[in-house]
């Protein structure tokens, strides 16, 4: 790929930032004080929810972190020689600034070349899963966590980082009012765990009309649905294989799970389909982040086959509701060209999840993995569209 760069806007759908000590508790309510701590294990720091020590990161406080990009050679590559994870991730680094606030992180993206990023919190992943059970609990944990983001790196520094504050769907009414106050705190995009919602009893999906008013006050504020790659909870099903109870361990893979890692993602796409949401709101935008894109191709070709036999369960035709409203960042090093083909070049988006050391070290550099396309589909995927669906201008003006 040989696409000259200068003059396009580079709009990253996923950068992370790495939270402090205090974000999931400095804003907790007394009443809850206790229900997220750290720990020292054995001399290491640890992250305990609600009494059980979490592996979940191994190290929560990211005072030390593996280097951003330290597996691309294993992405690009693969692993021939069945070097360890330890071999592969190589020496960690202390975390800079640029991870923790957002004037160096405006330094920084200034010296690699990018215009604009979505920002996903990273600990924050962990939470609603670990709290399922108490609803009320999470409701509190989430606007934490929400309320440090607000102070630490605002919901929209320099209208050029847009961190996203998380929205949790349990008690509908609660979801609304952080809604509103994430969106009147210059919110302009969401992240939802792509998970059914807890319920006091058993679970549902949050495309069920019990969660209309939710998704009409999303398209009334008119803000973007992220949907990034979390603790869904469905290690509980690759558990009830593997004959344990161990909880869902990112940064330590295992075959099996590996395998069945876009489900949670399936599901929850498949769900806003089956279940009408967006075709009662064909106006709201979904970003699916860091979920690959793989599961596309076989999901589509699943739901043509079931609209054919049974148009009845369908309020439209489920695969054009699919290409007008789910826009998907695949991994890097999937093949963007075909994805293009299969899902449209207005529903394909950058994104680089640095720092991260699954990975790039330099976003920008994610351009030679675009094959197949033209020039302008590149720009479009590049930061067009995601101009586009975030309803700001294309260019930067610094």
């Amino acid at each position: 790929m040989t696409t000259d760069l200068r003059g396009v806007p580079i709009f990253d759908a996923d950068n992370h930032l790495y939270e402090t000590r205090e974000a999931l508790t400095k804003f907790l309510p007394d009443r809850y004080k206790g229900a997220i701590d750290y720990v020292d294990v054995r001399g290491r720091t640890k992250i305990m929810v609600r009494g059980k020590v979490s592996e979940y990161i191994p190290n929560p406080t990211f005072d030390v972190v593996a280097r951003p990009g330290a597996q691309e050679d294993y992405y690009r590559k693969g692993n021939p020689e069945g070097k360890s994870r330890r071999e592969i991730f190589g020496k960690p680094v202390r975390a800079i600034p640029a991870w923790r606030e957002p004037a160096p992180r405006l330094e920084l993206m200034d010296e690699q070349g990018i215009d604009r990023t979505l920002l996903f919190p990273t600990l924050a992943s962990l939470v609603e899963e670990r709290m399922k059970d108490d609803l009320n609990l999470t409701h509190a944990a989430v606007h934490a966590l929400n309320q440090w983001m607000l102070e630490t790196w605002t919901f929209n520094y320099a209208d050029r980082i847009f961190p996203t504050p998380v929205i949790t769907l349990p008690i509908v009414d609660k979801a609304i009012e952080e809604l509103d106050w994430v969106v009147a705190n210059g919110a302009k995009v969401v992240l939802i765990r792509p998970a059914p919602v807890p319920a006091a009893v058993g679970s549902r999906s949050f495309a069920f009309p019990e969660f209309d008013p939710f998704w009409a006050r999303v398209v009334e504020h008119d803000v973007l649905v992220a949907m990034h790659a979390s603790d869904s909870g469905y290690n509980l099903y690759a558990n009830a294989w593997m004959g344990n109870n161990q909880e869902m361990l990112p940064f330590q893979p295992q075959a099996f799970r590996m395998l069945h890692q876009s489900r949670a993602i399936e599901d929850a796409v498949s769900a806003f389909i089956c279940h009408g949401a967006l075709s009662r709101f064909p106006a709201l935008r979904v970003a699916v982040i860091e979920n690959g894109g793989t599961w596309a191709a076989p999901l589509l070709k699943k739901l043509a086959d079931l609209y054919k036999k049974m148009p009845q369960d369908f309020l439209e035709d489920p695969v054009a509701v699919f290409k007008r409203q789910i826009h998907i960042s695949p991994f890097w090093e999937e093949d963007m060209g075909a994805l293009t083909q299969l899902i449209g070049e207005d529903n394909v988006l950058f994104g680089s999840d640095y720092p991260h050391p699954e990975g790039l070290a330099h976003p920008p550099s994610y351009v030679e993995e675009i094959h197949g396309v033209s020039d302008e589909v590149v720009r479009k995927i590049m930061g067009g569209n995601l101009a586009r669906l975030m309803r700001v201008p294309d260019s930067v003006v610094r």
